[in-house]
């Protein structure tokens, strides 16, 4: 038995030695979660070990276009972050709230699942962690903490990777959340060419990390791997300007680029179910058809769709503008003054999955480019 690392550890381990970590996670429980080529497109999905890993492949992104490359040879993380974020985990698409089951007495409340699935999270991005610390201010702070997240999230384990390979459209470097992990993970790997570095964030983490062939990472190692991620900082696909946020789009709310790009926008709502902040929802009822049973269903809602406004009376934002320029402002100003950090988190998956190619970092710079109206 290999010893226990304590925390603020940073070990080397030979690659294969990642499956020794992932099956000691499968033995504690965990059902492992992780990227794997699927569609066309690396995205998260149930894993077994390394050979389902992207092994070898990466991705091109770009404004509405996404491309499966072969990358570097034998690269376990060689790649950018695909359509899916660790979200759809700990906050599905759609969740049962509770359920009533009709009896001789009237009816009784069941609970929506029985337990919390227990994930083990693999091939998390630092922006991707920035967004688990957002949707955490959203669902766990304040008076009224959501239950059900709180304890999908508590079950989950974090198993993070230092990001070397930023992709066309990541602007991380700007918002301050990448490309290094430096907080909210259980374990964070860095991927060299003959090891994986490993720094230990948690209990947890160190007694997974203790089930495989550890030794402490050499000074050379640790250089490397802070040059490399000075590098990856310096090749991001985009920029942001976050200066002077929010006050920028409250002075410019009337400006005449939200009329240009609602000319564009479908108000397709892919931008809000990429994106790993938004947290949007509806809560729908449903029955049988014997009226024996029910269920509340809380199901992801957009700000794009046109009855998400609606309250009696009519539509708060009745067209394709007003949808985008409450997006937009949301994201990178009233977010600010509700959670006391941006809304995006610099990933860039809203501008690879746009189908008119809309990139928020463009609409910024040309508001930020006119004068307040």
């Amino acid at each position: 038995m290999n010893p226990t690392p304590p925390l603020g550890t940073h070990a080397a381990i030979p690659k294969p030695a990642l499956d020794q970590v992932l099956g000691a996670l499968r033995d504690a429980g965990y059902t492992l979660v992780g990227p794997k080529v699927a569609d066309g497109a690396i995205v998260y999905g149930e894993i077994t070990g390394i050979a389902d890993l992207p092994v070898g492949w990466t991705a091109e992104q770009e404004a509405g276009r996404y491309r499966l490359r072969p990358g570097v040879p034998g690269r376990l993380f060689g790649f950018a972050v695909g359509p899916h974020a660790p979200k759809r985990y700990l906050y599905p698409s759609t969740a049962t709230l509770f359920r009533t089951r009709r009896t001789a007495e009237g009816f009784e409340v069941l609970p929506g699942e029985e337990a919390a699935p227990r994930y083990a999270l693999v091939g998390v991005r630092a922006c991707d962690l920035a967004a688990i610390a957002i949707q955490d201010r959203v669902f766990l702070d304040g008076p009224a903490p959501d239950p059900h997240y709180r304890a999908r999230r508590e079950a989950a384990f974090l198993l993070a990777v230092n990001c070397l390979e930023p992709g066309g459209t990541c602007f991380c470097a700007s918002t301050r959340t990448g490309p290094r992990c430096t907080t909210g993970f259980d374990l964070a790997l860095t991927e060299l060419d003959e090891v994986l570095l490993v720094e230990v964030g948690s209990e947890a983490g160190a007694a997974m990390l203790a089930a495989a062939d550890w030794r402490p990472a050499s000074a050379f190692e640790l250089t490397r791997a802070r040059r490399a991620l000075a590098e990856a900082e310096g090749r991001m696909g985009r920029t942001m300007d976050v200066r002077d946020l929010p006050d920028l789009l409250y002075e410019r709310l009337d400006h005449p680029r939200w009329e240009a790009v609602a000319a564009r926008c479908l108000s397709c709502a892919n931008c809000t179910m990429v994106c790993p902040t938004c947290f949007c929802a509806d809560v729908v009822d449903t029955s049988d058809l014997t009226g024996g049973e029910a269920a509340r269903v809380r199901v992801w809602d957009s700000c794009f769709n046109h009855e998400f406004s609606y309250v009696f009376g009519g539509h708060l934002r009745p067209n394709i503008r007003a949808r985008y320029r409450q997006w937009l402002t949301h994201k990178l100003a009233t977010w600010i003054d509700q959670y006391g950090v941006l809304g995006c988190v610099g990933c860039g998956r809203c501008i690879t999955w746009c189908p008119a190619a809309i990139d928020l970092t463009e609409e910024l710079a040309a508001i930020r480019g006119g004068e307040p109206t």
